[in-house]
């Protein structure tokens, strides 16, 4: 289910570039409607919804988690995409083409910097602790503005993202489990390769 969610998500955000014309309507609609219920989400209700399955769509008018995460992805990827035209800011990680950078990955380049970091931090670590889906939605919104800010080279997995948020809404045990991954992509430091002269030969 997690991986329909992923390649639903991948889909949606193609559709939406078009090879390089994205449809800004609706890409500046995303931008400005914080959640799926914002009226001007309503503009990407017929795409959205044409691509999720039946069951996942809400039958009482409160979104479903396919619905939430799915939604919440494309619009970090509109925030991300505005003003680059030509260049797409989504890519997928996986595969053996995969070009897409996982967003706390990428988040970790971005800690990398010394100037960085202690704003990094202090935004992040909130996050990991926060155990409503709101409010990760929320502090990931930062973070997307940060990342578009300082490192536009970067492009992202977005739909690997939709898959975290789609799991973090299933159950507190697996909100963890996202959380803890998260945490592990973002501390995670890449060890130093060592030269042949300084290679220890015990």
């Amino acid at each position: 289910m997690a991986s329909q969610i992923r390649e639903i998500t991948g889909r949606i955000i193609l559709a939406l570039y078009r090879d390089g014309h994205p449809d800004k309507a609706m890409l500046a609609s995303l931008r400005n409607a914080p959640t799926i219920t914002s009226q001007r989400a309503q503009t990407v209700w017929p795409i959205l919804m044409a691509n999720l399955e039946q069951w996942q769509l809400s039958k009482n008018g409160k979104p479903t988690s396919a619905e939430v995460a799915v939604y919440t992805a494309i619009r970090f990827y509109a925030i991300h995409q505005q003003g680059q035209n030509i260049e797409q800011v989504y890519a997928s990680s996986r595969g053996e083409q995969a070009e897409g950078t996982l967003f706390f990955t990428a988040l970790a380049k971005l800690r990398g910097n010394e100037d960085l970091r202690t704003a990094m931090d202090r935004r992040v670590q909130p996050l990991l602790a926060t155990t409503t889906a709101a409010g990760v939605i929320n502090d990931l919104s930062h973070l997307v503005s940060i990342l578009k800010a300082n490192d536009r080279a970067q492009k992202i997995d977005y739909a690997s993202l939709a898959e975290d948020l789609y799991e973090l809404q299933e159950s507190y045990e697996r909100s963890s489990q996202v959380r803890l991954r998260w945490g592990q992509q973002y501390f995670w430091v890449k060890p130093t390769q060592t030269t042949k002269g300084e290679e220890n030969h015990d």
